[in-house]
């Protein structure tokens, strides 16, 4: 897995953009595949207002390689949105996990003179100064998630919230222990990567939010982003700790291999929480078979908003939802927490591990 991740949050309305439709996610299996391709592709519910046909725009494309799921639907999610529009001309790049080779591909849409860009970068600080070069030729950049360090270098910030995460998991953990009436319980943290921020943003979250029901985390360790390092870091803190109480997996990627020891280790007497949404992770807390109870999301839905965010700035309109004549510059999506009784409505938005 990319280890630059700045990975997941959730939901962004479809009407908000001026679309009527909601966008999905998408890395997808099949059956499942079928329904997010629909889902995400679903045609916007009226001509009229910022859906209907305008100026020809075309918006160039860049993002990594999809070496896990959660990339995978990046890349899916914008696709499928620019079928949306028939003004719309998708100009993706081959997606890449080399730093230079991203570099030189948006210097090729550049040089092809795209109305727009939207560039998820591996980096935002090493890719900085090549989205400065297209916003500076009068290109606007579209900014996915991981941000560009120069305000100049991009019209519009569009990504998740990891503090939110955090908090989304530590009150659903908190709320759950404090309503079964439990005291001083243990609480478990299986990060990603310990020292990127982004992780360091979602464990502040989940403190924070803990602190409030008068709780904090007793174990924490980082597994890396991956199935091999969960099943390692989970079978260590079980081992550790005869009985637990709550744990919360930071990513439902490496989540697979959190559950494979746990399920290994014959443990039930504690609930989990998951991070990001994907549809595996929603179908486990569906099935209400094991220890997976809870995720919260971090959407891969936002390439999709990301392109109609493009389009409206190409087209110089505004979000038909809000007053102001113009996108705005920056959008944090929320992280939403899906359980039993709302995984049905999010599925069809989910990624696959």
């Amino acid at each position: 897995m990319d280890k630059n991740v700045a990975r997941r949050g959730f939901l962004f309305s479809g009407a908000a953009l001026g679309a009527g439709a909601l966008i999905s996610a998408c890395t997808s299996n099949e059956p499942v595949a079928t329904q997010q391709a629909s889902a995400t592709a679903a045609a916007p519910a009226a001509e009229d207002g910022n859906d209907a046909p305008g100026e020809k725009v075309v918006i160039g494309f860049s993002a990594p390689a999809a070496d896990h799921g959660w990339i995978a639907a990046i890349s899916k999610n914008a696709a499928e949105a620019a079928k949306l529009y028939t003004d719309v001309e998708f100009k993706p790049v081959e997606p890449t996990n080399d730093i230079n080779q991203q570099i030189s591909a948006v210097e090729s849409l550049i040089q092809a003179k795209v109305n727009v860009l939207v560039i998820l970068p591996n980096d935002g600080q090493q890719l900085n100064q090549v989205a400065r070069q297209a916003m500076d030729a009068g290109i606007p950049v579209v900014n996915v998630d991981r941000v560009f360090p120069d305000k100049l270098s991009y019209r519009a910030w569009i990504g998740g919230d990891n503090y939110g995460m955090g908090v989304a998991a530590g009150h659903h953990i908190g709320k759950t222990l404090k309503d079964k009436g439990v005291s001083n319980p243990v609480i478990l943290e299986i990060q990603g990567i310990a020292t990127l921020p982004l992780t360091q943003d979602r464990s502040k979250g989940f403190a924070d939010a803990l602190k409030t029901y008068g709780f904090k985390v007793t174990a924490q360790q980082d597994a890396k982003f991956t199935v091999e390092s969960g099943t390692q870091v989970a079978a260590n803190l079980l081992q550790a700790h005869k009985k637990i109480d709550a744990i919360w997996n930071h990513d439902d990627d490496q989540g697979i291999g959190v559950l494979a020891a746990i399920k290994e280790a014959g443990r039930n007497e504690f609930f989990m929480v998951g991070g990001a949404g994907s549809a595996n992770a929603m179908r486990d807390i569906q099935a209400d078979s094991g220890v997976l109870k809870a995720t919260v999301t971090y959407p891969p839905t936002m390439a999709a908003s990301a392109i109609k965010i493009a389009r409206l700035i190409a087209q110089g309109k505004g979000m038909s939802d809000l007053l102001e004549q113009q996108v705005p510059q920056s959008i944090t999506l929320a992280s939403e927490t899906i359980t039993k009784d709302n995984a049905a409505q999010y599925l069809p938005l989910g990624f696959e591990s």
